[in-house]
């Protein structure tokens, strides 16, 4: 799993926090998030060997688990928590909408990919895992590929499709559902987040992804990024104005 965006009515106004706020709200939430998905993985695994179940079990638990740090978090930062939708609105702010900018890219990614290997770390701890080992769950298939193009571009679609009919104060709800469904209608069970990708290599539990399996992974997140983009362009027209 797992992914977020600005939040309507939660989302910040241009300087209504610091840039140090947000950075750290991005961390926060991103850790928070990775924590949950590494937790409930090992938590389901220890408490029965139905792998169905160990899948519900963490689905529910990031389901709610995203949809609270949304709501916490939106207005600082605008609850991000991922850096395909960062991209994605640094594309979108650059084409004339609203959006962040170069500076709060360069600041919100590395917060969310370190966000994401210390919500791994914090995960292993409570559960009396190895700090730090590398997963050995092997995910090159291009099936599971393909779930994360689906994912992905789906994900965003939903996010900027929300903001371009101003409901974006629907997201806590509507991204977490998302997320919640597609663990279960993809292959891929929905990581649809780079920097929660590059996080759970750093765990060998349910929830882990080999190293090896990063860089693809990350591949086809980008590129469902940009075909959620495209679907939003062609689906959510802006009215033309009358001269």
């Amino acid at each position: 799993m797992t992914a977020t965006v600005a939040v309507a009515d939660t989302q910040p106004a241009p300087g209504a926090a610091p840039l140090t706020a947000r950075a750290a709200a991005e961390f926060t939430g991103t850790a928070a998030l990775v924590a949950v998905v590494v937790g409930s993985g090992i938590q389901a695994t220890a408490l029965t060997h139905d792998v169905g179940l160990q899948l519900l079990a963490n689905s529910v638990a990031t389901v709610f688990g995203l949809g609270v740090l949304i709501t916490l978090l939106g207005p600082v930062s605008g609850a991000h928590f991922n850096p395909a939708v960062t991209l994605a609105e640094w594309w979108t702010a650059r084409r004339g909408g609203a959006g962040v900018g170069a500076r709060e890219v360069a600041v919100y990614v590395p917060a969310q990919l370190t966000g994401a290997i210390a919500g791994a770390v914090l995960a292993d701890a409570m559960f009396g895992e190895p700090l730090v080992k590398w997963s050995t769950h092997d995910r090159s298939a291009g099936h599971l590929l393909l779930g994360e193009v689906v994912a992905t571009a789906g994900l965003t679609l939903l996010i900027f499709g929300l903001a371009r009919t101003d409901r974006l104060r629907f997201a806590p709800v509507a991204v977490a559902s998302y997320i919640g469904a597609a663990y279960w209608f993809t292959s891929s069970t929905s990581f649809a987040n780079p920097a929660v990708t590059v996080g759970r290599a750093f765990t060998d539990t349910f929830a882990g992804i080999a190293p090896g399996s990063v860089p693809a992974f990350i591949g086809a997140q980008v590129a469902g990024a940009a075909v959620g983009l495209a679907l939003v362009a062609l689906i959510f027209v802006r009215p033309t104005p009358t001269p």
